[in-house]
């Protein structure tokens, strides 16, 4: 008599497919997310009132408000190119896969928040309020990077997702970028509130450039950096 599968289990394993789809309904859904945070983000830019003659120094007086801007548009740019580059590796999504999609939108979503915090903190030079603020931007950047952590490791544990020839070790090798990214913006964070502010905007500010080098994954970075070679 041959062998064969429970019928139990073969129900469980036709239910389990049957629950999974493509991902181009999670792709517009997160692009259109995407899209909406950078609208948000560049509501925050308005033109000041100032005095005849006074516009120059008015738009000057707001320079943390255009550095908050560059500094969250770069952040989510780059989440937007990780986004990008991560489902263009995946297959099809199930109901986890969603779920972790859905956790790293809503992290992105909170970034106009934050950054409104940021520069009106900034523009009004309270030491207490910048410290604060700070403190929000950077446990938003950890939250962040906990979402694509989580992400990545669901990938690196599901490899029926995944398109041919990638393989789940390339997920279990992001989840260290993002690791490192739970850490530093936890870094950043302490910084601003015990040491400087300044210095704290100054690495908020480098962590998007340096996920922007590896935008489409480390293993590219290090392709990169070994053709200039």
């Amino acid at each position: 008599m041959a062998a064969g599968r429970d019928t139990g289990d073969v129900d469980e394993v036709e239910i389990e497919a049957g629950l999974r789809s493509d991902t181009a309904r999670a792709i517009g859904f997160s692009d259109a997310v995407f899209a909406i945070v950078i609208t948000l983000l560049v509501l925050d830019l308005r033109v000041p009132e100032s005095a005849p003659g006074g516009m120059l120094h008015a738009l000057l007086d707001q320079w943390p408000v255009y550095l908050a801007y560059v500094t969250s548009y770069l952040y989510v740019a780059v989440n937007w190119l990780n986004h990008k580059g991560t489902f263009h590796r995946v297959r099809c999504a199930d109901r986890g896969l969603h779920w972790a999609n859905l956790g790293v939108l809503f992290s992105v979503a909170l970034l106009p928040f934050v950054t409104a915090l940021v520069s009106r903190a900034v523009e009004k030079g309270d030491t207490f309020d910048e410290r604060v603020a700070v403190a929000a931007y950077a446990v938003v950047g950890v939250v962040l990077s906990a979402a694509w952590l989580w992400l990545y490791h669901y990938l690196s544990r599901h490899r029926e997702l995944l398109q041919a020839g990638v393989t789940a070790r390339f997920f279990a090798a992001e989840r260290i970028r993002a690791a490192l990214g739970v850490a530093a913006y936890a870094i950043a964070g302490g910084v601003g509130w015990w040491v400087s502010v300044p210095v704290a905007l100054v690495v908020l500010l480098l962590l998007p450039l340096f996920y922007g080098l590896s935008s489409n994954g480390s293993y590219d970075l290090l392709r990169r950096l070994r053709h200039r070679r």
